[in-house]
């Protein structure tokens, strides 16, 4: 919830906590006051590991002595002057029982009961011993686990409650509507901290209800509701803090008008659900600390309505769908510490008057649409500068490399200009983060003579696509984790001496560079390592492998070097990365045969791209493991059976074997097994292969394919007809084998289904038609001289059979043009398109129609999550 919010829960507890806290009167508590209090203290189980000293956890109850006033116990306040218990504070105290049971009547003679604290327990059961406490103003149950739903009698019996606090109380399912009889409420907590609980009553009855009748709210606090939020609850007079953050299914609207006056936070993050513009009405939050509107679908401008909001700390509107210039107001929040406009599409020049705060400060204006020059800065106490993802131009500001403090400098993905020499960035020895990526006119010059400088801080430089030429050895630095040179211009090799040092590196990104030769892997503690779309040649795979000691290989964990002219063989070696997740060595000339040992030395592997080599010889049996759900063999030549260990890969999603020499009854396995990962398998291809037999009815059970291809093999009988429960089906290739029957007509039911092969088989009778059936030409059909029907001109009889005449000039031109597509490899993960087609050709135009890269987005969004959970650290 952000700092402020933080503070806010800390105040909260505090006041409850104060409560107990008041010096108790000298008045001795009524001997049925003790008696009730000492039985609930012999009813209740503290559990055996309670004591946390740091954390000020204890039984509370410990101190509750007969010998001693009970008014004087901890926890325990009485009434000045009758001397009734009216306080019970039992938070932190380690208890674990149903405590308000029916059965444990210890609440029944404490009927003065104002208000009862038993947050931070491990209580569960019913409520249904507090019902009887009508007195009671304020309950606070949070951080327990009561794991059932939360009476309605809570709301009805209870009906003078002023605070009520249920976050993360382990209650779950409906609130009911009867909430909105607890009118004097003025502080409701529901909050769950993302873990899923609560919704209202009944197609936002709840909430309509809340809004007409909690008038006197102060603070409202709710998580993981969804519904339509009432606009009118802004508006209560009363309403200080309202936090509705991370209700990812929670729509509604700000009022345009009439704001609670003493509004002071206003968090609404994550939402989602909430439109609209953001009003001008703004500048009457004359006494907002901080508003988080970030993740909604708002539009619009941002008003230029911050001239009144001088306590103004902490303003997030990221990733709102934002658009304009920066209003000038903004500007002149002097109490601002926290300012996030990032994800936007805000436009416009960088305000040229804009006084050195904002970059004292983490100030996020990345990913928007800001434009022009950025003028000199003349702010040496700047510590983070971070422009990044705009459209700003013009030369690179040198003043940069005075900001003596600056730790994180971030202006990628710009159209900056200009030469940055080495020598540069000396003064920034404070410099933790650089990234400087993407801006194409920029370069780093770099030379053989350079010295290496001392960067005792940095741990992560981003220098994609900046022109580089030579591999820039200056940033060797102790502690340096991440580099990334990619799309760059350097050529020649890394050396031995350039590739050690480099005792922290965990991820080196190389790829899209002019690379020849690689002496050595860089550094000892090597995750990541991308060398994709080099000139790299020779043995390299079996050169570095056989240098490495135990202590580098052993963390490897990506490994990507496709598209180079890599030769010989993949070194058993290799088997020696156990923790090795992703291999890719597509695109080369790497032959031989696969070692035993790749599937058998890491439980790890995940993603296996092999395609397109000179691989030869079986297919180890010992591919098959729980955490293998991409594997790409196609386009070398293997040859024999399908490994039936596969069956063993319950999580695969992607499987091409294409263009091989397999020769395999692929139903000798896939009955048995492969139905078992039906809900993630995505994509199938044996195109190309000597397969033969009939294709096993099974096929139909993988009702998640959404490409699949058994093309130019030897597969007789019929089309499966529970092919029709292959709903989710955009391509399917049956081309060029001696498939025989009718088409099913159940396959009209694949309405997603936007490729279609059936070419070259023994396929008889009427074409089916509907749905995407209508949309398929002749190329879909030729070479089945016993199909008839549209889109054929060849008729058919009353008995959905082909006559007899000669098929058209048209037909036997269309019999004679290459095949529709040859080759097509599509997955999807989490409904994301992680697809990859190696030509699906077009027939019209024999251009590709869609080319997604499944192995680049798969890998950029390994190295891209990796990065991100990285976090800057300073020892």
């Amino acid at each position: 919830m952000g700092l402020l919010c933080l503070v806010l829960v800390l105040m909260l507890h505090l006041s409850w906590s104060l409560s107990s806290s008041i010096p108790p009167s000298s008045h001795l508590c009524l001997p049925n006051q003790r008696a009730a209090l000492l039985q609930l203290k012999n009813s209740i189980f503290i559990s055996e590991f309670c004591g946390d000293d740091y954390y000020n956890i204890y039984p509370k109850t410990e101190s509750w002595n007969i010998s001693i006033d009970c008014c004087s116990w901890e926890g325990v306040k009485c009434d000045n002057l009758a001397g009734h218990v009216i306080g019970i504070d039992l938070s932190h105290s380690c208890i674990t029982d149903p405590l308000f049971a029916s059965a444990n009547n210890s609440f029944f003679h404490l009927h003065s009961l104002q208000w009862l604290e038993v947050s931070y327990n491990d209580i569960n059961g019913f409520l249904s011993g507090l019902f009887h406490l009508h007195g009671l103003r304020r309950l606070n149950l949070a951080y327990n686990r009561f794991g059932n739903t939360v009476p309605s009698e809570l709301f009805t019996r209870l009906v003078s409650l002023t605070h009520l606090n249920l976050s993360v109380s382990g209650f779950n399912g409906v609130i009911p509507y009867q909430i909105s009889f607890l009118s004097s409420l003025v502080s409701l907590d529901l909050s769950s901290h993302s873990i899923p609980n609560f919704t209202f009553d009944g197609h936002g009855q709840g909430f309509a209800m809340l809004a007409t009748n909690l008038t006197k709210l102060i603070t409202l606090m709710l998580d993981t509701v969804h519904g339509e939020f009432p606009t009118r609850v802004f508006q209560f007079p009363n309403l200080k803090h309202i936090d509705l953050g991370s209700n990812q299914n929670l729509g509604g609207y700000l009022p345009q008008t009439n704001w609670s006056s003493g509004l002071e936070l206003l968090d609404l993050s994550d939402c989602g659900g909430f439109r609209g513009s953001i009003p001008p009405s703004f500048e009457d939050l004359i006494r907002i600390i901080s508003i988080d509107l970030s993740g909604n679908s708002l539009q619009g401008q941002i008003p230029d309505a911050f001239g009144n909001i001088t306590r103004l700390t902490s303003l997030r509107f990221s990733s709102c769908n934002l658009s304009g210039p920066l209003p000038i107001t903004i500007f002149n929040l002097t109490q601002i510490t926290t300012l996030d406009l990032s994800h936007n599409h805000l436009e416009g020049p960088f305000p040229n008057h804009v006084s050195g705060w904002l970059f004292t400060l983490p100030s996020l204006l990345h990913h928007n649409k800001l434009a022009g020059p950025i003028d000199r800065i003349q702010m040496p106490s700047v510590q983070h500068f971070d422009l990044g993802y705009n459209d700003f131009d013009g030369p690179f500001p040198h003043s940069v490399f005075d900001l003596v403090n600056l730790t994180s400098l971030r202006l990628s993905s710009n159209n900056l200009s200009g030469v940055i020499e080495p020598v540069m960035l000396l003064n920034l020895t404070s410099l933790v983060f650089l990234d400087l990526s993407n801006n194409s006119l920029l370069s780093l010059r770099t030379s053989s003579n350079d010295v290496n400088y001392f960067f005792p801080w940095l741990q992560t430089v981003l220098l994609s696509g900046c022109s580089i030429r030579q591999f820039p050895s200056f940033f060797r630095t102790p502690y340096l984790e991440v580099l990334d040179l990619s799309y760059n211009k350097i050529s020649g090799g890394i050396s031995k001496w350039e590739a050690q040092g480099w005792e922290e590196l965990q991820v080196l990104n190389l790829s899209h560079n002019f690379l020849t030769t690689l002496e050595q892997f860089p550094g000892k503690t090597l995750q990541i390592l991308d060398l994709r779309s080099n000139l790299l040649q020779g043995p390299i795979l079996s050169t570095c492998f056989n240098l490495q000691t135990p202590d580098q290989r052993l963390n490897l964990r990506l490994l990507l070097i496709s598209e180079n002219k890599l030769t010989g063989n993949i070194p058993s070696s290799i088997c020696n990365c156990s923790s090795l997740e992703i291999l890719d060595l597509a695109k080369n000339s790497v032959s031989g045969t696969i070692p035993e040992c790749l599937g058998n030395f890491s439980y790890h592997l995940q993603f296996i791209n092999l395609q397109m080599n000179n691989l030869y010889g079986k297919i180890p049996d010992s591919f098959g493991n729980n955490s293998l759900s991409h594997l790409f063999l196609n386009d070398n030549r293997f040859e024999g059976l399908v490994p039936p260990s596969l069956s063993n890969s319950t999580k695969l999603e992607v499987l091409d074997l294409g263009n091989n020499k397999l020769t395999d009854r692929f139903s000798q396995w896939l009955e048995i097994e492969l139905i078992k990962t039906a809900a993630l398998f995505v994509s199938m291809d044996l195109s190309n292969n000597q397969s033969h037999g009939q294709i096993p009815e099974e096929v139909g059970q993988l009702i998640s394919l959404q490409m699949l291809n058994f093309s130019h093999n030897n597969f007789t009988g019929p089309i499966p007809t529970l092919f029709g429960n292959l709903v989710a089906l955009e391509s399917l290739d049956l081309s060029s084998n001696k498939l025989s029957g009718r088409i099913p007509s159940q396959m009209t039911k694949l309405i997603f289904l936007a490729a279609l092969n059936l070419s070259e088989n023994n396929l008889v009778g009427q074409i089916p038609h509907g749905n995407q059936f209508g949309t398929f030409e002749n190329d879909s059909y030729s070479g089945n001289l016993g199909l008839c029907g549209l889109p054929l001109s060849k008729l058919c009889n009353n008995h959905g059979e082909a006559e007899s005449p000669a098929p058209s000039v048209a037909e036997q031109e269309d019999s004679q043009v290459p095949k529709f597509w040859q080759v097509v490899m599509m997955g999807y993960g989490s409904g994301v398109v992680l697809g990859m087609s190696l030509g699906y050709i077009v027939f019209t135009t024999g251009r590709p129609w869609w080319f997604v890269s499944m192995v680049e987005r798969h890998l950029q969004y390994k190295f891209t999550n990796w990065i991100r959970r990285k976090r800057p650290r300073r020892n």
